[in-house]
């Protein structure tokens, strides 16, 4: 199994603006999901924002952006970026969530989305956010 980190980049209301400004400047392809496409909306006006976007460029510049939905605190500059680490075996997945989980404030616990076989959130014990998740094909609709 391999995994990547990649930055993750939080935004309010400005994560699609963001995302083709990024691929303006390092090129590449997007994806986006919106919490609609995800079928987790939980605020009406929210529903089209983004819940997951990635930039990918074969130059091996990758970011992944998403807006804060409104039931989180979100101030610029105080959470800006996640550390993302995706990778293809759960197993593996778990193990990194076990150990890091450990003295950590588990914000979303690790367990099946809509999008990923496991994703999860914590805060380690350094206050840096961490998103764990099993990666899977993007599929563009």
């Amino acid at each position: 199994m391999t995994i990547k980190t990649t930055t993750h980049l939080n935004f309010s209301g400005d994560a699609r603006a963001a995302r083709a400004f990024y691929q303006s400047v390092f090129g590449g392809q997007q994806a986006v999901v919106s919490y609609r496409d995800a079928g987790a909306v939980q605020n009406p006006d929210e529903a089209d924002q983004v819940m997951w976007g990635q930039v990918e460029a074969e130059s091996g510049f990758r970011i992944m952006a998403y807006d804060v939905p409104s039931r989180l605190s979100w101030n610029p500059g105080e959470i800006p970026v996640f550390v993302s680490v995706r990778g293809s075996d759960a197993d593996e997945v778990t193990g990194y969530w076990q150990k890091l989980a450990a003295d950590s404030t588990i914000l979303q616990p690790l367990a099946p989305a809509g999008w990923s076989p496991l994703y999860g959130m914590l805060r380690d014990r350094f206050g840096i956010t961490w998103v764990l998740d099993v990666e899977v094909a993007y599929a563009p609709a």
